[in-house]
């Protein structure tokens, strides 16, 4: 058996490794759970979108893109709990761009 991945299956699985710390970098650390959940779920879901349209096969096949987008999601989740957690760059990606903002009299 010889598994042959074209680029954008390759170039698909490197972006889901990477989503955690973009959540991490538009989210704040008080952001709720749920809240990066959802849009962890919708970035790996335009990422197998995305794959499927750039992929080299004809035509484009949305239960192709659904499996990857499920895949996306499933390797991003193992990805943030397993690689990026561990290592202290999630939080440092929180910290980075977005900042909570403290309410007016506090």
């Amino acid at each position: 058996m010889t598994v042959d991945l074209d680029r954008a299956y390759w170039l698909g699985l490197l972006v889901s490794v990477v989503l955690p710390v973009l959540v991490g970098l538009v989210t704040t650390r008080v952001t709720h759970a749920g809240t990066k959940a959802v849009l962890l779920l919708a970035l790996s879901g335009l990422n197998g979108f995305l794959v499927e349209l750039a992929s080299p096969a004809p035509g484009w096949d949305a239960g192709t893109a659904a499996v990857l987008a499920l895949v996306s999601f499933a390797t991003a989740v193992l990805a943030h709990f397993g690689l990026w957690k561990p290592t202290g760059l999630s939080g440092k990606a929180q910290d980075t761009l977005v900042t909570a903002r403290t309410p007016r009299g506090v």
